[in-house]
């Protein structure tokens, strides 16, 4: 039997908050990023549209341990709506399919607006999204010219607060569940006012407890010329992104079992949920949580030599 090929690339572990330019996927600013770092391992925590600037959490190495849940993050964002046009898309980088006439549009119909999509409820995802159908996604079907019918999901708007009215032009800061679609939100509104609507701009402020402290791209550039050392400095630690979790210390003993995937009885440990897991010296060890019997089992775990 061959031997297993070991990924190129450095072991690097840590969070890094990037501000994503426009005009690039994810996945590219990803790979710009990892190969600056010269990492092996890298992941990002859920696309941002091309478009679209703004707060990217990449997770390196063994914090992609993390990343599924901060996937389930709320997110925040500042979008500028263009009222009177609809595209392909339902932002400026797509085709106008429809013109129509925003001169009506008042004040108090925008605060109706703003409270009616406020709260839970249910939206359609866009043709233009990474959503599957039948093992294909959406955004490919729709490249080809295919429309095909999908499931509406629920979602939250915890806050939409608007910030500028200028017509053609409506600012908004936007507190959302995961799973929001942005410009589906824009188009709705746009129905509503009886004038259709796209995103002309959006930015991602938040997710979860990370806000505005992220970097540009340029800056991590500017910073690699003085040595990977200087680019891990800006990392943060792994466990930063679950900091609202309560958190459990482990002994050595009990330490032992979980590694083994083995459940301890912890004292005063919550009730239910999801828990940080720490070693001697607060080492942190991993994700956890509280089985029905009480006891604290193993969820994703840290490699031990991290």
């Amino acid at each position: 039997m061959g031997r297993r090929r070991r990924k190129p690339g450095r072991a690097v572990n840590g969070i890094l908050l990037l501000d994503k330019p426009q005009g690039l996927s994810s996945n590219k600013a990803l790979q710009q990023v990892k190969n600056l770092y010269k990492a092996a391992k890298a992941g990002h925590t859920g696309s941002l549209d091309p478009l679209a600037t703004g707060v990217l959490p990449l997770c390196f190495g063994e914090a992609t341990k993390v990343s599924a849940f901060l996937l389930d993050a709320d997110k925040r964002y500042q979008v500028r709506i263009k009222l009177g046009e609809t595209t392909t898309t339902a932002d400026a980088e797509g085709d106008v399919l429809q013109s129509r006439s925003f001169d009506a549009v008042t004040q108090s119909q925008i605060d109706q607006a703003l409270e009616s999509f406020t709260g839970p409820q249910q939206q359609l995802p866009p043709m233009f999204s990474a959503v599957k159908h039948q093992g294909e996604r959406l955004y490919k079907l729709a490249r080809q010219g295919m429309e095909v019918e999908r499931k509406p999901r629920d979602i939250t708007i915890y806050e939409l607060n608007q910030l500028a009215f200028d017509l053609p032009y409506l600012d908004l800061d936007v507190s959302c569940s995961k799973g929001t679609y942005v410009r589906t939100l824009a188009e709705d509104i746009g129905e509503f006012l009886g004038c259709g609507a796209h995103v002309a701009q959006l930015r991602r402020t938040a997710v979860g407890g990370f806000t505005g402290e992220s970097l540009p791209l340029e800056q991590l550039e500017a910073v690699a010329e003085q040595g990977l050392s200087a680019l891990d400095e800006l990392l943060l630690p792994m466990d930063i992104a679950l900091g609202d979790w309560p958190a459990i210390d482990l002994n050595s003993d009990l330490e032992f079992y979980i590694r083994q995937g083995q459940p301890v009885m912890v004292p005063k440990a919550p009730a239910n949920g999801f828990l940080r897991l720490y070693g001697p010296g607060d080492r942190f060890l991993g994700i956890g949580f509280i089985q029905s019997d009480g006891r604290v089992a193993p969820k994703r775990l840290i490699a031990e030599n991290t």
